[in-house]
């Protein structure tokens, strides 16, 4: 029987240990201009070129922590056959799909695996199948390289994330199995499904920032709704804990706002990146505090913005600017392709996308050095020699797909700070 696994996040710059990821498949080739928007994407990828983007990520975090890949994963869970029965009921169930059923329970361990990431074709064995125009009985899940948007790790417990769109539904059906099932981890859950005296209850990984063990920001905006951080609060209650909780209010558009780590993630004990125009400069959003005693709430109100907030509970954080500070336009456009969206694998060391030149120019500015992450890969370049570093990979066309580093990483382990 495999060693269970601890999950342990208590920060979002700790040095990482462990960290879930999905490379992207043939889910991401298997979109077409036509569905593209369903599947929340405002173009295709070029999935050999994703890839080949997507490797330099991967090739990091090996070098630096273990890497679980969720297919992996979810074939270990599958070939349990609870576990394989109670998943495909549950996704059948969840996407009215009951006539595909007995076709997936009569998979093998890997093909199920695969069907359930990159869908299941339609059988034409009917009238109705034949004169329907999708292709699949079973939609692809072209989102799920976005890693850390179905489950949130926080401190020793998991969060299964309520997504707002049904489309992304079956990723968090996917990451509770596998929390809840597979030998490495068998961890009792904490899901908004099974709450059920709230309503219009959403949250997503990316709204959800562990800054210390005692704060947790959240964003609130189209993908996690006050519901969803009401969710939380009912659970912190019943748990009778004691957090500070931040909320920061997004813009609803563009899409690039859809997240909070879109606009806000930590890089260091003293240092943050920030979309300026949303956490700093003077706007409608709303900054709330909440202050949770033993599962009381004792204390609500407006902060001047997310930065402040944090600063007066002692981070001491200086921000980076988004973009640089000269120009606006560029501000925007590096937000855009994710130039806000850094993953710590510890504290002062980041990962980010090379195409941001001036958000990597302004991290210059402020005692990062800019790593090419093939240096690190082909081991040219030892992480050690430095305090603080950008690894920059490639990310032409992820980028494209609307994340970035963070995106794309759930991390399941850190070393406390």
């Amino acid at each position: 029987m495999a060693q269970k696994f601890s999950v342990d996040i208590r920060s979002e710059i700790g040095e990482l240990e462990s960290v879930i990821l999905h490379s992207p498949g043939a889910e991401v080739e298997n979109m077409t201009p036509e569905n593209a928007e369903r599947a929340l994407y405002s173009d295709i990828l070029n999935l050999n070129i994703g890839l080949a983007e997507y490797s330099q990520l991967q090739g990091v975090l090996s070098m630096v922590a273990k890497t679980c890949e969720v297919r992996n994963l979810l074939q270990d869970v599958v070939e349990q056959a609870g576990a394989r029965d109670e998943l495909v009921g549950n996704v059948c169930l969840n996407e009215n799909t009951p006539g595909i059923r007995d076709r997936l329970l009569d998979m093998t361990s890997g093909d199920l695996s695969t069907a359930l990431i990159e869908g299941v074709l339609l059988e034409k064995d009917n009238l109705t199948k034949f004169l329907a125009k999708g292709r699949y009985e079973l939609m692809p899940l072209h989102n799920f390289f976005f890693m850390r948007d179905p489950a949130v790790c926080l401190s020793n417990k998991v969060l299964i994330s309520k997504m707002a769109s049904v489309v992304r539904e079956r990723e968090s059906i996917i990451m509770e199995s596998i929390f809840k099932h597979h030998p490495e981890f068998g961890i009792e859950t904490i899901n908004p499904v099974h709450w059920p005296h709230l309503s219009n209850i959403t949250i997503e990984g990316g709204d959800v920032i562990v800054a210390r063990e005692d704060v947790l920001l959240v964003g609130t905006g189209s993908r996690t709704t006050s519901q969803g951080i009401d969710f939380l609060l009912d659970w912190y209650k019943r748990e009778k804990l004691s957090k500070h909780i931040l909320v920061q209010e997004l813009p609803f558009k563009p899409e690039s706002f859809i997240h909070l780590d879109m606009v806000f993630t930590l890089l260091d004990r003293d240092k943050c990146m920030v979309y300026e125009p949303v956490i700093l400069k003077a706007n409608k959003l709303q900054t709330v505090h909440i202050i949770v005693e033993h599962g009381k709430v004792i204390s609500m109100f407006n902060e001047e913005n997310l930065l402040s907030a944090l600063n007066k509970m002692g981070f001491g954080l200086e921000p980076v600017i988004c973009g640089g500070t000269a120009d606006a336009w560029t501000q925007e456009r590096e937000q855009w392709h994710s130039g806000a969206n850094f993953f710590a694998i510890a504290p002062g060391k980041v990962i980010g996308y090379a195409r941001n030149t001036y958000t990597l120019d302004e991290l210059s500015k402020h005692g990062f050095e800019i790593i090419k992450a093939k240096s690190i890969i082909k081991c040219k370049t030892d992480l050690n020699d430095y305090k603080r570093c950008v690894i920059a990979i490639e990310g032409s066309e992820l980028a494209r797909g609307g994340g970035g580093a963070r995106c794309m990483t759930m991390p399941v382990r850190r070393r406390p700070v």
